[in-house]
């Protein structure tokens, strides 16, 4: 069921700091009618993310409730996931003219017993995607029965496009007429496939637990394409990615990359040559399983075309793997070298 989104990123618009609104206008372009942000009214999202979606960007909610939304999204999931104050407000003004709240916050909305009460007048629901499910499943290495051919994107760093990656690398096994499924494990993933877990809300002991039977719950598809998060050397993210190759399994893995950065995010720590990347990750993952890294998705943002060219190259000479820009290029190399590793 299609819904119309009115999209909250006041402040905070733009590629890696808004990266819910930015994926959600380029996935689900069609149910986005406008996107709240005061530092860049009257402008489209086309201009000001580079997406092919000629979004509006508003003032106001007063202003955004006028295109009829019945939803309103949080488009930013900032480290620590606090609500900026001013938009409580917001929200409420939200909830009162009869939206429905969907936050991907680590702090969840509808445990205020304010916000709830306006929403339980008014009709609507308040959804918070990070509240972890009750269940405590523990992983036993059972990923490795699959008929799926399981894939996982795994990065240089956090928030640079290993969700993207996934979707695309999905999408093209369907070109081919594949039964590829996306399994999103981040609150804009599950924005974006209608399904999944926010993995990052669950215990520690039982983060595998939950990826293995997301991904036994598609076992029966040509491809599994598990979104990764976080980063193996990243010292706040690296728990949840562990978790993520322990409980998947990955028979292949795609390294994502961007180009751009030379520090790892919020951190002073250098990050490593691809190559470096590369064993580490197999490592990781060798005494359960042989997974391969068998392609490089390189995100280009803020680079030339020509600078951008040049790293896509540079990634391949080093490495010996394909290596493709998967927004601009497709993921169809990808998805090759995903179908002959061994």
């Amino acid at each position: 069921m299609k819904q119309r989104l009115l999209i909250l990123a006041d402040g905070s618009l733009g590629v890696f700091n808004s990266k819910t609104a930015t994926c959600l206008i380029r996935y689900r372009p069609d149910e986005v009618v406008a996107v709240m942000d005061r530092d860049h009214a009257g402008q489209t999202t086309d201009e000001v993310l580079g997406v092919p979606a000629a979004v509006p960007i508003v003032a106001s909610l007063e202003e955004g409730l006028k295109y009829a939304p019945d939803t309103l999204v949080i488009g930013i999931a900032p480290a620590g996931g606090a609500l900026p104050a001013p938009w409580r407000e917001w929200i409420r003004a939200a909830l009162e003219a009869g939206l429905s709240v969907y936050s991907g916050l680590h702090v969840f909305l509808g445990d205020d017993t304010e916000l709830a009460a306006i929403a339980a007048a008014h009709g609507v629901e308040i959804w918070d995607l990070r509240r972890p499910p009750i269940e405590q499943p523990i992983a036993h290495g059972d990923s490795r029965g699959t008929r799926a051919r399981r894939v996982l994107t795994v990065g240089t760093d956090c928030n640079i496009g290993k969700m993207v990656a996934a979707v695309e690398l999905a999408a093209a096994g369907k070109r081919r007429g594949m039964d590829a499924r996306f399994l999103a494990t981040g609150q804009t993933g599950m924005l974006i496939s209608g399904g999944g877990v926010t993995l990052d809300r669950i215990p520690g002991d039982f983060m595998a637990g939950f990826v293995e039977r997301l991904v036994l719950e598609h076992a029966q598809a040509d491809l599994a394409v598990v979104e990764g998060q976080g980063c193996l050397l990243h010292p706040a993210f690296s728990g949840v990615t562990l978790a993520l190759m322990h409980g998947a399994l990955p028979d292949a893995m795609i390294l994502v990359h961007h180009a751009a950065r030379s520090i790892m995010r919020a951190q002073s720590l250098p990050i490593p040559p691809l190559a470096e990347w590369v064993r580490r990750y197999e490592d990781a993952v060798a005494p359960l399983h042989p997974g391969r890294v068998v392609g490089i998705a390189i995100n280009p943002y803020g680079l030339s075309e020509a600078d951008a060219q040049a790293a896509i190259a540079a990634a391949e000479k080093e490495t010996g793997l394909p290596a493709v820009d998967v927004v601009r290029q497709g993921a169809d190399r990808l998805l090759d070298a995903v179908l002959i590793a061994r």
